[in-house]
């Protein structure tokens, strides 16, 4: 369960880098206003939402069940963990929402707005670690 518990780490660290820096090319993408820009900006978003934010995102839920299994469900540390998880689920899904956004040239937002956007995952990704580490209940 080591090597399990290992490879969930690595996809979560894949999986958070990608959440983290996808609403960043946001902020520069909604600052574009040359054409050429605009494109380059929605080839980075969709190879970086799906080449490596998706597969992250599946390989850390998939392996996180898989310990789930191994380990069993207790204490309330995990359940609250869950809860975060699911938001991070959540937000992953919103900012496909926001991809397509762009990639249908539809963006109304300003880069104000995705600065905000982009810090949205350390909210779940801090106390999931402590949680994780300190299991406080």
């Amino acid at each position: 369960m080591l090597w399990i518990k290992s490879f969930h780490i690595i996809f979560m660290i894949t999986w958070m880098a990608a959440m983290l820096y996808l609403p960043r090319l946001y902020v520069y993408h909604a600052m574009c206003d040359d054409e050429i820009g605009n494109a380059r900006f929605k080839i980075m978003e969709r190879k970086l939402y799906f080449g490596i934010m998706t597969p992250g995102a599946i390989l850390t839920l998939g392996s996180g069940t898989w310990l789930w299994l191994g380990y069993g469900f207790s204490g309330g540390w995990l359940a609250w963990k869950l809860v975060l998880v699911v938001a991070l689920v959540i937000y992953h899904i919103w900012c496909g929402v926001v991809l397509k956004v762009f990639r249908d040239d539809r963006n109304r937002r300003g880069h104000k707005f995705y600065r905000l956007m982009n810090e949205a995952p350390l909210l779940a990704l801090i106390p999931i670690v402590l949680l994780v580490v300190i299991k406080p209940f």
